[in-house]
């Protein structure tokens, strides 16, 4: 299983969409229990992966390096904003088998969302570590109003990233933080998912695949079909308070649902599939591939069952997308060009929720 271990809940952005450092009222700045907690109780899952989180987890590399010392764990990630990824040790390095870095597009969108100066530091960051880290290093963006889809994911791609993930920033925020996302989805979003299929087709023909999550783990569910919210929330894969609390979701360690117990008291196998998604998912004919979006989504709908079926459009065109681009690979499969495996992504859980 997945977990999630929050190493601090301080942040040194405060990025438009997120609000920065988390409050203390919903968990402590710092992590208040004894390692041989997390140890005693991850370890009881020999297919564990540990995920660093914050905050910002690299303000506490630390904590992370005594957590890598001591609790075993068949993979470790890390999700940052990439200020500090210069300041990790080459010998932790490069046992972080994924580091997802935030960035959301090229430089006017990254700034305008998360401050002055932001893309500059953090592509400088990412080309240091670069020349010595040999894992997956993933860019991670936050889709907003002034991204542009088709642009914004080639940029990255053009960067020392073996791939890009991206999530819509809807529900997180109230609705009114868009000017109008009706027509920012037909007019950018969908138009832009079908032109970046269509380029990412053409290049698989070339005989590459690029690194587009979104579309290699839709791919990867068409091809290997699963159960559930693809992100493995409340499922088999939950996240470790500063505190010591579990939750089934990272986000919202407020609300009830969300807590799971202690890991001072719970077991690993306690925890398998113990939060659902609920309705309207499991009636839907996209279930078997969307699984539902997002369990926080699903649970709290911020934006009403009308902002609901409007993100879930969005999922509807991109699920399109891929049906013909699965024929395409099919094709190329038939031919001998690929196999099957080659569409294997993400090949473990690494935080990557596949449907933005």
């Amino acid at each position: 299983m997945l977990y999630i271990v929050f190493l601090t809940g301080v942040c040194n952005l405060n990025c438009r969409y997120c609000g920065g450092t988390i409050p203390d009222e919903v968990m402590p700045h710092e992590i208040n229990y004894e390692i041989e907690y997390l140890k005693n109780f991850v370890e009881k899952d020999k297919d564990a992966i540990i995920a660093f989180y914050g905050g910002e987890p690299l303000l506490r590399i630390e904590k992370m390096k005594e957590i890598m010392d001591n609790v075993k764990a068949k993979k470790f990630v890390i999700q940052t904003n990439g200020f500090f990824l210069h300041k990790i040790p080459d010998e932790y390095l490069n046992r972080i088998d994924s580091i997802l870095v935030s960035i959301d597009g090229v430089k006017d969108v990254t700034n305008y969302y998360r401050g002055n100066g932001v893309y500059e530091i953090v592509v400088d960051r990412v080309k240091k570590i670069r020349k010595r880290y040999s894992g997956d290093l993933i860019a991670r963006m936050a889709v907003s109003e002034k991204s542009d889809i088709y642009r914004d994911v080639r940029h990255l791609l053009s960067l020392p990233f073996d791939h890009v993930h991206w999530q819509l920033n809807v529900v997180w925020a109230p609705d009114d933080s868009w000017t109008d996302f009706d027509a920012w989805v037909k007019n950018s979003y969908n138009p832009g998912i079908t032109k970046l299929a269509k380029w990412w087709v053409e290049e698989i023909k070339k005989g590459q695949i690029p690194g587009i999550v979104p579309f290699q783990g839709v791919i990867k569910r068409m091809f290997w079909p699963e159960n559930g919210v693809p992100c493995g929330a409340g499922r088999d894969a939950f996240a470790i308070t500063t505190d010591g609390r579990i939750l089934a979701c990272p986000i919202g360690g407020e609300f009830e649902w969300n807590e799971l117990g202690d890991i001072r008291k719970k077991n690993p196998e306690d925890l398998r599939n113990s939060v659902s998604i609920d309705e309207p998912c499991l009636s839907c004919d996209l279930y078997p591939i969307c699984g539902g979006r997002c369990l926080f989504a699903n649970k709290e709908r911020l934006w009403g069952m009308d902002g609901f079926y409007k993100i879930c459009e969005t999922v509807r065109h991109l699920v399109n997308e891929m049906n013909w681009a699965k024929k395409e690979i099919e094709k190329l499969i038939d031919e001998g060009m690929y196999k099957k495996d080659d569409f294997y992504y993400p090949p473990f859980n690494n935080t990557t929720e596949i449907i933005p």
